[in-house]
């Protein structure tokens, strides 16, 4: 029915997601005591292939000994196309009581999520986990572009999906400078003035992937994360990437770089301004029902039942953040 909502799916807070390579247990204590959200542990591209196996008993003691408080861990197994998929699943599922998420990469149909749910599903049966472990994909090739409103309704263990711009880039033979960044040579140039001037602006090359994952994430009840931004020495090209993004309706971004949680925290986190106006919404409606009216003016300006579910939303989140600082 067009009029049926979705429900969402685990609510997690998601404003940043650290990315660790399993090969560096170095990093693991910094992690946990960082302000980061989410943390992946990687199995896939930070890790080299000679060095795979190391990185996935690194990761599985390092869930199983570090104290990771009350964050969200996640680990990127390698992808459906490798050999070493299935033992990263295997091995660490069923070793690994801590782990919340699994992040598949470079997912292009729904059948690579119903592989991994099936392994995960019986794995959890026969060790009889208390815990059940959720999924986030990473659409990064075309063919998942192609078929990502099929993927976000794949698995009922789908809580996120991110967008993976290198990747995506590579498969769509998109001309890129930095990952995650935009190209001097996307812009449109204006007609000629009274003058014959004419101006030149630059453009968003991604703007229009982000905007169909967004729009499929949101029809579906799931988060949509953008991913990484390379060049973690220019943190006015990061905020500028992740307000782009929060702007379409992105809940949070992947931190390549310790530097890059604060920015992400502080971009995808509700101004006092926002929360403010938000609260005042609520009051004005909650008034304007008492008197009948479905709809009333508020600074000016007409709010009715969807901005209620606009306020609602940013006050969970808002509420969310607060429990956890």
């Amino acid at each position: 029915m067009s009029f049926t909502s979705i429900e969402p799916a685990t609510s997690r807070l998601h404003r940043s997601e650290l990315a660790v390579p399993g090969t560096n247990t170095a990093l693991f204590e910094k992690a946990a005591k960082s302000a980061a959200d989410i943390i992946f542990l990687d199995c896939e591209d930070a890790v080299a292939p000679d060095d795979k196996e190391k990185a996935r008993k690194n990761i599985i003691q390092g869930l199983n000994e570090v104290n990771w408080g009350t964050k969200t861990m996640m680990v990127r197994i390698n992808g459906l196309d490798t050999h070493y998929m299935y033992r990263d699943v295997v091995d660490i599922v069923e070793a690994c009581p801590r782990l919340d998420m699994i992040l598949i990469p470079k997912v292009g149909m729904p059948a690579d999520v119903y592989a991994v749910d099936m392994m995960v599903t019986q794995i959890e049966t026969a060790k009889k986990r208390a815990k059940r472990i959720g999924f986030e994909v990473l659409i990064e090739t075309a063919l998942g572009m192609a078929n990502v409103e099929a993927i976000a309704q794949s698995s009922t263990r789908l809580e996120a999906m991110s967008f993976g711009v290198a990747d995506y880039a590579a498969s769509t033979r998109a001309r890129t400078t930095v990952i995650g960044g935009v190209n001097k040579d996307s812009g449109v140039l204006t007609d000629k003035d009274a003058h014959g001037n004419r101006q030149y602006f630059w453009s968003d090359p991604w703007h229009a992937a982000q905007t169909r994952m967004m729009v499929a994430c949101r029809a579906y009840g799931l988060r949509p994360i953008d991913g990484p931004f390379g060049d973690f020495n220019d943190p006015d090209g990061f905020i500028a990437a992740a307000n782009r993004a929060a702007v379409l309706g992105y809940e949070g971004k992947w931190a390549i770089h310790p530097s890059q949680i604060e920015l992400a925290n502080r971009v995808f986190t509700p101004s006092e301004a926002e929360v403010t106006k938000a609260r005042r919404i609520m009051e004005a409606m909650a008034q304007a029902a008492k008197e009948g009216k479905g709809a009333v003016s508020l600074d000016g300006r007409l709010i009715d039942i969807a901005s209620i579910r606009m306020a609602e939303a940013l006050l969970k989140k808002a509420e969310s953040m607060r429990a956890s600082s």
